[in-house]
């Protein structure tokens, strides 16, 4: 069962074992204003237990391209494409979110984010890896981002 994420009204349910539930809540809503914005999408998630297929895919690609096993636990998840792109998002307990975005026409074009959660520290798994930049959101306070372009091929991407 899938529940839509409000942005006018930040709710941390499904997210209340993190440590840093309500800094969490305001990136998932920063998300989903984002795509309600942008392309008049409604952004949903559903516990990581009933999606794990998407849970596996962001697994998947992080380990087969960059060797990054990330060690929390993920509370939620949801898959979707809008337009020409179809999205992946995992949000797990540490605060963390990786999407993967995949032009599905376009192989030039295919990334995976990391957002970090305003209060969390960088996980291990990342801290050597990668350069976050910041960014405010009256949502979600600061968050720190980064990225990598995917190269190999991800069918279920």
């Amino acid at each position: 069962m899938s529940d839509a994420v409000q942005f006018d009204e930040v709710s941390t349910v499904g997210l209340e074992s993190s440590p840093v539930a309500a800094a969490l809540a305001g990136l998932r809503a920063n998300e989903a204003r984002y795509f309600h914005n942008k392309y008049q999408h409604t952004f949903t998630v559903e516990p990581a237990a009933t999606a794990t297929r998407v849970v596996d895919l962001v697994a998947t690609v992080l380990r087969e391209e960059r060797g990054i096993v990330i060690e929390s636990r993920p509370l939620q998840a949801t898959q979707f494409q809008v337009e020409n792109i179809r999205f992946s998002y995992v949000f797990y307990e540490s605060g963390l979110s990786i999407n993967v975005m995949w032009t599905v026409d376009d192989p030039k074009r295919r990334a995976v984010g990391f957002k970090l959660s305003d209060g969390m520290e960088i996980p291990a798994e990342l801290a050597d890896r990668f350069k976050f930049a910041r960014q405010k959101s009256k949502l979600a306070g600061t968050i720190r981002g980064s990225y990598f372009v995917i190269k190999g091929d991800y069918p279920d991407a």
